[in-house]
């Protein structure tokens, strides 16, 4: 048996074991006491028990989650994530964007499972080229492609990242012939190398 503190997110919801396991959510930004055992943890306020989950070994990211413990209608409240809170926020990034956080949220069945997803998605997406994705995005989405996942979302974030670091092609050095008007001569203008010390004809 271990006990550990553990703070409940605006997700309500506690990480232990690369795991995601649902409190009640008057308990976000809460500190709680944990109970791990070999098959459950079980989270205490105070003494009193608050849930209890089966352990969840193997894969990241796992959720278990109580659909009693959310908000009532999953509505806005503060300090709390909700679906129009990342709704309002992607509104900031434009509307192809809003679509694919509104398919995010759509994906769950309780949507707290996709708070995490969304803002790992507009974190990431707030340190790029909004104008960039936004495009990429809305092509997608006319092409009748669901997007909202965080995996395919970094997908198109990677590509656009290594188109713009493409190598450039090179620009052809400028003639040193330069046109004069009247009878079609033209002024011959000297390389740098010509004006190096103990260059010939420096001095002309």
């Amino acid at each position: 048996m271990e006990w550990k503190q553990l703070k409940v997110g605006r997700n309500y919801h506690v990480s232990c074991d690369s795991a995601l396991l649902g409190a009640l959510h008057i308990y976000a930004g809460q500190l709680l006491r944990v109970r791990i055992t070999s098959t459950t943890v079980t989270v205490f306020d105070g003494d009193q028990v608050l849930c209890q989950h089966l352990r969840r070994q193997g894969r990241k990211g796992q959720y278990s989650t109580e659909a009693a413990h959310a908000p009532e209608q999953q509505q806005n409240i503060d300090g709390l994530w909700s679906r129009q809170w990342f709704l309002d926020r992607a509104r900031g990034f434009g509307p192809a964007i809003g679509k694919v956080i509104e398919q995010t949220l759509d994906r769950h069945a309780i949507e707290a499972q996709a708070y995490l997803d969304c803002q790992n998605i507009l974190e990431t997406l707030s340190k790029r080229n909004k104008q960039r994705l936004e495009a990429a995005f809305q092509v997608l989405l006319n092409n009748g492609q669901d997007v909202g996942s965080y995996s395919t979302i970094k997908r198109i974030m990677a590509t656009i990242d290594s188109d713009s670091k493409r190598q450039k092609p090179p620009i052809p050095a400028a003639v040193t012939q330069k046109p004069v008007s009247g009878a079609g001569s033209a002024v011959h203008v000297r390389s740098a190398a010509h004006y190096q010390l103990g260059g010939q004809g420096a001095g002309a």
